[in-house]
Parts: C-alpha cells; structure tokens; sequence
C-alpha cells in the first residue's frame, strides 16, 4: 500500500493532509530566487562564478606553497630529516580546501574570498544562508563532478534559469548577485525601540 494520494492513511491519521504527504497540510516551500520574476538575480553569474573560482585557486594554493618551501627549507637546516614532512602536503591539498569553503560558504558572508570579490552570495532555494557541510560538501561535490564528467558539468549553467552548476542543483543552493539581494530584501528603515 502506497503512503501517497488523497485517500492513503485517511484524514485522520495525519501522514497526510491536502496535497502534501507528511507535512501537517503546509504547502510545500517555494523557491526564494525565481530567474523570470528576478532575472538581475542571475546576470553574469557564470561569468563571475569562473572569475572567483580562479581567485579562489590562487587563495588556495598560496598556503600550500608556503607549506613546501618551509619544509624544504627545513630539511636543508635539519640535513635531511625535516623532508620526511613532505607526506603531509598531500593530504593537506585535500583537507585545506574542503575547510576552506565549509568555512567560507558557512560563514556569515555565505561566499568565499573569489565570490566576495565578484560580488557573489550562495543560498539555498529557500533563500537561507549556507553552513559548514553544506559548504564543505558543495566543494567535494563540484571537484568531484569536474573529475568525472570533466567540463561537461559546466554546460548545465547555461540550460537553465538560475544558471545552477550539476552541484548545486544535488544539493539545492544557488548563486546569485549579492548586491541585487542586498537592495531587493533590505529591511526598511524604522525605528528603533
């Protein structure tokens, strides 16, 4: 027996009212971001997304070249041994970045230094701002969806509306213009008691 339709489980068993299934008769949550109501939302984002994505390497990269020429540096003072801790660099270009976005996706900017820069925001569809896994897994999703399909990933930007990456549709977030949500939805002035 199907727990979905208008009849499964009754009215009064409470699994199921309206349209819903399991929702206590709540409409189902509408997205926040629409491209057609909003298209400033979405202008340039593919664009900004590449552009931030490179600042982001660069940002990235420098503390790990930073890491290698101090133990190498290192090993010539401690003749030899300190190369040993060149084991260490491959493990940390994995965590570093994971970190590096659940922090600055979860943060309170909800954007990383590259997406600061271009002036990017992620949210989800319900308008909410990121948080650590949700950020630590957009970045293990997209390098792992960039490995496997290569830049076939990226051509499902340009089919849609919110001009969402594979990830972010997996994982329901989407990039948009920070300074159209920063003057759409800013609160007006009131006073203050």
């Amino acid at each position: 027996m199907s727990d979905t339709g208008p009849n499964a489980g009754g009215p009064n068993n409470g699994s199921w009212q309206g349209d819903t299934w399991r929702s206590a008769g709540t409409p189902p949550r509408a997205h926040a971001f629409d491209p057609y109501a909003q298209p400033d939302l979405f202008r340039g984002v593919l664009m900004r997304r590449v552009v931030s994505f490179l600042i982001d390497l660069v940002v990235l990269s420098i503390p790990i070249i930073l890491a290698v020429i101090f133990i190498a540096v290192f090993g010539v003072v401690t003749l030899g041994l300190g190369w040993a801790l060149f084991w260490l660099i491959s493990p940390a270009t994995v965590i570093w970045p994971v970190v590096y976005y659940g922090m600055s996706l979860g943060g309170p900017h909800s954007a990383t230094v590259g997406m600061r820069m271009m002036d990017l925001q992620m949210r989800t569809f319900s308008g909410t701002p990121g948080y650590f896994v949700l950020g630590a897994a957009h970045a293990v999703l997209f390098w792992a969806s960039v490995s496997l399909l290569t830049p076939l990933v990226l051509v499902v930007g340009l089919l849609n509306g919110r001009r969402q990456l594979l990830h972010d549709l997996v994982l329901g977030t989407v990039v948009v213009n920070n300074s159209v949500v920063r003057t759409a939805y800013a609160q007006p002035p009131g006073r203050a008691y």
